[in-house]
């Protein structure tokens, strides 16, 4: 057995004093104490959060951040981004992909995300065709999320067609070229992988890139507690064709078509009808929202306010990773409903009026959902998945817990997450990831290879 005593640990009901964490060998809670008394022989830490979930990665895009950041001669979109990403994917040999997956773990789990659910579509050889082993490249990324110690869910991403109305694939896509038999095949051989730190689940790709009957027969195969994400409405040129081929919007015919519940997550969900959004939120699905990708891309904003009045689930992602940092998340989250609004603290309820609470304690169990996995919480028979913050830095300095998540999130860019426990084992202490170092190294080489194709 192992424990932690924290001063303040946020458990379900907000901030508990003197809390006392017990896990096993397996890194699952076994106790929660409260009101406890330190021991002499144990340390003390004086906040501890869950970790967070990042509900929407596509890791080797890490590789690309600050690459795409140039003017072309016509109007720069998501469109335009999306073939230069493309040309960047082809690039990425397995190795290289295990190597940038590793660096942007570190990243992700020193600023305080302790689970990602991997949108994984690298899936063929550059020329097109499988590796030996089908699941190479999957494997590849799971070793990093191992070697890192992040907790990840995989989903292998159906991808079969270019755009609406089954248009045939570019060429430059032909990495992700996948029918719905071959992602089954893909999650029977990651199977045996399953544990307390790895879960397998899937992803259509989009209502573009992947049919109707596609996705009700991946879903209808799926067991039926194994997590569905899918890019939703992210752009409006999306939105459009969409409904110039089916007469409806993207989440109205999802809706339509399929049994949307607790065990799909709507990665973006950007531009919704009212209707919609009602939709979304009676499911019980989980809204995908990825503030610093879709701001990056210029895909508009999320709908929360509305949506938060209906009480819908969302979570955050760090999608492209432009920013690996929740916090930077949840800001620009709240940040761009105000710009859009023109009103100030807008993520918050009738029963929480703290908009940094309201934030991460909604986002900590959307992403958890999402997951498919048990953690999001500090409760017995969840993952042992926490932050230390460092109580010393001058913005947490004698704060009262009642503040500290609205100080955590709206007070600049110091990361004010010391230290990381994920499933029981001590991953960042005092900032910096017990492997970071050659990480690190190891990356930088990856990126001199890339950057001289």
């Amino acid at each position: 057995m192992s424990t932690l005593f924290a001063r303040h640990a946020w458990l379900e009901d907000g901030w508990t004093d003197n809390v006392r964490l017990h896990w096993d060998p397996a890194g699952d809670l076994t106790q929660i104490e409260t009101q406890a008394i330190a021991s002499t022989f144990e340390a003390t830490e004086q906040f501890v959060l869950p970790g967070m979930v990042n509900l929407h990665s596509h890791a080797f895009q890490r590789a690309m951040t600050g690459m795409t950041e140039i003017a072309g001669l016509g109007q720069d979109s998501f469109w335009t981004w999306r073939d230069l990403m493309y040309r960047f994917a082809l690039a990425i040999n397995p190795d290289q992909l295990r190597t940038i997956a590793a660096c942007v773990y570190v990243e992700c789990l020193r600023h305080g995300y302790t689970s990602v659910c991997e949108f994984h579509y690298l899936h063929r050889t550059p020329d097109g065709n499988f590796y030996n082993n089908m699941a190479e490249t999957a494997h590849q990324v799971m070793a990093a999320a191992q070697h890192t110690g992040i907790g990840i869910t995989m989903l292998p991403v159906l991808y079969s067609y270019a755009d609406f109305n089954q248009t045939a694939l570019r060429p430059e896509q032909c990495r992700f070229a996948t029918n719905t038999e071959q992602i089954l095949r893909l999650t029977e051989l990651l199977e045996t992988r399953r544990n307390g730190q790895i879960e397998i689940g899937a992803a259509p790709h989009s209502l573009r890139a992947a049919s109707i009957q596609q996705i009700t027969e991946l879903a209808a195969a799926l067991p039926p507690n194994r997590p569905i994400h899918i890019h939703i409405a992210e752009q409006q040129k999306e939105v459009d064709y969409c409904f110039a081929a089916y007469g409806k919007r993207p989440v109205e015919l999802l809706f339509n078509t399929q049994n949307v519940n607790e065990r799909w997550c709507l990665v973006h969900a950007t531009h919704l009808s009212k209707n919609e959004i009602t939709q979304i939120a009676v499911s019980h699905a989980v809204a995908g929202i990825c503030t610093s990708t879709e701001g990056n891309l210029g895909d508009g904003f999320f709908s929360l306010q509305d949506y938060v009045a209906q009480q819908g689930r969302f979570g955050i992602g760090s999608d492209s990773h432009v920013s690996q940092s929740p916090i930077e998340e949840l800001r620009w989250l709240e940040y761009g409903q105000r710009l859009r609004t023109r009103q100030r603290n807008i993520s918050a309820s009738t029963h929480q009026r703290y908009v940094g609470d309201f934030l991460w304690k909604t986002s900590l169990h959307g992403g958890a959902q999402a997951s498919g996995r048990k953690v999001g919480k500090f409760a017995v028979g969840m993952r042992a998945d926490a932050l230390i913050l460092d109580a010393n830095h001058p913005n947490l300095y004698g704060i009262a817990p009642s503040n500290l998540l609205n100080t955590l999130i709206f007070s600049g860019n110091d990361n004010l997450v010391r230290d990381v426990l994920v499933g029981g084992q001590w991953l960042v202490k005092n900032g910096r990831h017990r492997y970071q170092t050659g990480i690190e190294e190891c990356y930088k080489k990856t990126m001199q290879q890339l950057r001289t194709l």
